[in-house]
C-alpha cells in the first residue's frame, strides 16, 4: 500500500490470471490455507468495490484516474507556457487560452456541460438529480506566475476533474443530489493587470466595472484584450456575471499548501482554517536626478537611497511589529498576539529611473506586499509604515507617494464545510493506507486562494495537499504521484456525501 508519509513507486496491479499463475507457480513454498487466504482476500476486494479497473480486478482507489491519468494531464498542462524553457501563462495569453481548451475537452470526457464565460472562466456542470437545488461549486485558477511551478492551481482542477470523471464512469454522476459546478478560473495571480483574482471575483460580484478599463504594461486595457479574444462584454453584461447567492450551496477549493507544515507532519492532506488577509502597495519615491561623480554625498536626494531605508523600516516592523505599534488610536484593539505568527511583509518588485549605473537615480518605485490573520491589525501596520515612510522621505528630502493597489480581508473557512472535507480527507488517507492514526492537520494560509473572493457569495472550504519542501511559484514546485491520488480521492469522497 503506497505510505502517507513518503513517496512510494508506482503500484502495479494484476489481473486475476496474473495472479492465480504466480500463487501456482510458488504453490511448493505457500501453505495450502495461505494460498486461500490470498484467493479470500481478491475476492473480498471484488465485493467490496462493485467496480472493476481495466486489468478485470476490482480497485476502490481508482488510480488509472485519479493518479496515472490525473498526473499526465497535470505534465501536460505544464507544458503549456507562452515562454520557452519555463512555465508562463498569464491571463488570457495564448498558452491561456489552449490550457483553457484542454481543460473544457477534459470536462467533457468526464460527462459535463461546458462553456466559457466573459471573463475568460472554463466552466463544467452537472445538473445532478435536482437541477432546481443550490449548486456546489469546485474550482481553481489555470494562470500561472512567471517561471512557475505546475501544480499551483492546475492541481485543484485537475483532482476535481478527476473524481467527476470517476463518478461519470461509475454511471452516478447523474445520481449528485444537487448541481455541481467546476470552474477553472481564469486569473487568480494576478501577473498580467496587477490585480488578483479577475475571475473569481467576477463571479462573487466583488470586481468593480472599473476594473474594464485597467491596462497591462503594454497599455491593452481588459476590455480590450477581451475583445481580442472574441469576448464582447459591457459594462451591463458585466454585471450579469455575478452569481445569485440564493442558487449557490458552497464553494470548494484543493490547492497545494505551499508551505512545509504538512511535509513536516508527514501526511498529505490538511483542512484549511482560514486565509490571511493582505495589502499590496506601490510606493514611489521622487529624488534629485545626478550625475554620479560630480554631486557631493551631502548635498543629494537619492530616491534610490531613501527607498533601502524604507524596505530596511517594513523588515524590522513586521519582525517586531511589538516595537512599533502603540495599540492606541488606529492601533486601539490590537495586540502583538494577533500578528504573532502569521504578520509577513515582502517587497518583490523595484526599479528605479533612468537605471543607469553613472546616474543618481530621480525615481525609485516599490511594491510592499503585507499579510496577517488579523484585519485589524494588518491595517495598524500599513497605518504605522506609512506614518514612518513619510517621516524617513521628509528628512531626506525626497518625496513619497503611497498607493493601495489591491486589499482582501481574512477570510474564515466555513466550520461545516471544513468538517465535511476533513472528514473526506481522512476517508482518502484510510483508503490508501488501511489505517491512519494521525488526525488531518488544521492549517491556516498565508496565501491568497480564489476562496478569498469566492466567500463574498457563499461559504467556503479548502483542502491543502503536501508540497515537497514548501516551495510554490517556482519550477521546483513539486506534488508526489501519491498526493495527487489522495487529493482526488478526498474530493471523490466529498462528492459521494452528495449523492
Amino acid at each position: 500500500m503506497p505510505s502517507l508519509h513518503h513517496s512510494s513507486p508506482s503500484i502495479k496491479t494484476l489481473s486475476d490470471t496474473q495472479m492465480t499463475m504466480v500463487i501456482t507457480h510458488h504453490l511448493p513454498i505457500f501453505s495450502t490455507c495461505f494460498v486461500l487466504s490470498l484467493l479470500s482476500t481478491a475476492l473480498s476486494t471484488h465485493l467490496y468495490s462493485g467496480v472493476e479497473d481495466t486489468q478485470g480486478i476490482s480497485n476502490d482507489w481508482f488510480p488509472e484516474i485519479l493518479r496515472v491519468e490525473a498526473v499526465a494531464r497535470l505534465t501536460e498542462l505544464g507544458k503549456v507556457s507562452d515562454a520557452d524553457g519555463y512555465l508562463e501563462r498569464t491571463y488570457l495569453s495564448p498558452a491561456s487560452i489552449r490550457a483553457g481548451s484542454l481543460i473544457r475537452g477534459w470536462m467533457e470526457e468526464a460527462g459535463l456541460r461546458t462553456w466559457v464565460d466573459q471573463m475568460g472562466n472554463i466552466h463544467g456542470r452537472v445538473e445532478g438529480m435536482n437541477a432546481s437545488s443550490k449548486a456546489l461549486l469546485i474550482g481553481s485558477h489555470l494562470d500561472t506566475v512567471i517561471d512557475a511551478g505546475m501544480f499551483d492551481g492546475a492541481l485543484g482542477i485537475i483532482s476535481a476533474l478527476s473524481a467527476m470523471k470517476v463518478l461519470n464512469v461509475n454511471g452516478q454522476l447523474g445520481k449528485l443530489k444537487r448541481p455541481v459546478e467546476m470552474i477553472a478560473f481564469s486569473d487568480e495571480e494576478g501577473v498580467r493587470f496587477q490585480s488578483t483574482f479577475l475571475g473569481s471575483a467576477a463571479l462573487a460580484g466583488v470586481l468593480p466595472v472599473s476594473a474594464l478599463q485597467i491596462q497591462d504594461k503594454s497599455g491593452v486595457t481588459l476590455q480590450n484584450l477581451l475583445k481580442e479574444n472574441y469576448i464582447e462584454i459591457s459594462e451591463e453584461s458585466f454585471f450579469q456575471l455575478k452569481y445569485n447567492s440564493e442558487s449557490v450551496w458552497g464553494y470548494i477549493e484543493v490547492h497545494i499548501e505551499q508551505g512545509p507544515v504538512l511535509e513536516s507532519v508527514g501526511l498529505p492532506l490538511g483542512v484549511v482554517k482560514g486565509i490571511a488577509g493582505q495589502t499590496r502597495l506601490k510606493v514611489t519615491v521622487r529624488g534629485s536626478q545626478g550625475h554620479a561623480g560630480t554631486v557631493p554625498m551631502s548635498m543629494r536626494q537619492d530616491p534610490m537611497a531613501a527607498a533601502a531605508e524604507l524596505i530596511m523600516l517594513l523588515e524590522s516592523l513586521c519582525k517586531h511589529p511589538d516595537d512599533f505599534l502603540s495599540y492606541d488610536g488606529h492601533c486601539k484593539g490590537v495586540t502583538a498576539e494577533s500578528l504573532v505568527g502569521s504578520l509577513v511583509c515582502t517587497v518583490g518588485e523595484i526599479s528605479c529611473w533612468p537605471s543607469a549605473s553613472n546616474v543618481i537615480p530621480g525615481e525609485t518605485i516599490f511594491t510592499v506586499d503585507v499579510r496577517a490573520m488579523d484585519n485589524m491589525g494588518r491595517e495598524a501596520v500599513i497605518y504605522e509604515l506609512s506614518n514612518r515612510m513619510h517621516q524617513i522621505c521628509d528628512r531626506r528630502s525626497v518625496s513619497c507617494i503611497i498607493e493601495r493597489k489591491h486589499d482582501a480581508n481574512a477570510v474564515a473557512c466555513d466550520t461545516g464545510l471544513s468538517s465535511q472535507l476533513k472528514s473526506a480527507a481522512y476517508t482518502a488517507m484510510t483508503r490508501m493506507a488501511g489505517e491512519v492514526s494521525d488526525d488531518v492537520p488544521v492549517l491556516m494560509s498565508g496565501a491568497g486562494h480564489d476562496a478569498m473572493a469566492m466567500s463574498h457569495l457563499t461559504k467556503v472550504g479548502m483542502l491543502f495537499v503536501r508540497c515537497r519542501g514548501g516551495i510554490s511559484h517556482s519550477p521546483a514546485e513539486h506534488v508526489s504521484d501519491d498526493d495527487v491520488w489522495a487529493a482526488g480521492l478526498a474530493i471523490l469522497s466529498f462528492l459521494e456525501t452528495q449523492l
